[in-house]
């Protein structure tokens, strides 16, 4: 599937909402307290995680690059940046699940990876979840190495 990638623009956010509910199933951390907790404060795990890409959209719309194959968007990846700290973070990337192993999510790596040297950045960092194989798999291979671990408590109030 040949697919170019460009920057963000505002009218793309339902289209990025929707894919990151797909490709998100499996492996967040809103489903995962779903799955223990129940729905919460009347929103499933699906709205929570879809008010990620809104956040990231709010927080750096320049850092967002959506990919696309014959005017359809079939991926994305948002960053964040931290100028003082020198860091730049890669809070979601999605692909959809038919463009998925052709190496479009390392692509979309590269790119933040190129945009975070452009704005002189000293290093990136991205998270995934113990479930995502993918995750597991595509970072490392994109050169990222594993600095620490994470366990995530929840509780009804």
């Amino acid at each position: 599937m040949k697919s170019t990638i460009r920057p963000f623009h505002p009218e793309d956010l339902d289209a990025l909402k929707r894919l990151t509910v797909e490709s998100f199933k499996g492996v967040t951390l809103e489903q995962n307290v779903e799955h223990c907790l129940g729905v919460l404060n009347g929103h499933d795990w699906r709205w929570r995680k879809a008010r990620h890409i809104a956040d990231d959209a709010t927080a750096n719309p320049s850092g967002i690059f959506v990919a696309e194959s014959d005017g359809q968007i079939i991926g994305y990846i948002s960053t964040l940046i931290d100028r003082d700290a020198g860091k730049g973070r890669i809070p979601n990337l999605a692909v959809d699940g038919a463009a998925r192993g052709e190496g479009l999510g390392r692509r979309l790596i590269e790119h933040a990876l190129d945009y975070f040297r452009r704005e002189g950045l000293a290093y990136a960092i991205i998270e995934t979840m113990a479930q995502n194989e993918i995750g597991q798999h595509l970072y490392p291979s994109c050169g990222f190495v594993e600095v620490a671990r994470q366990v995530h408590f929840a509780r009804k109030l």
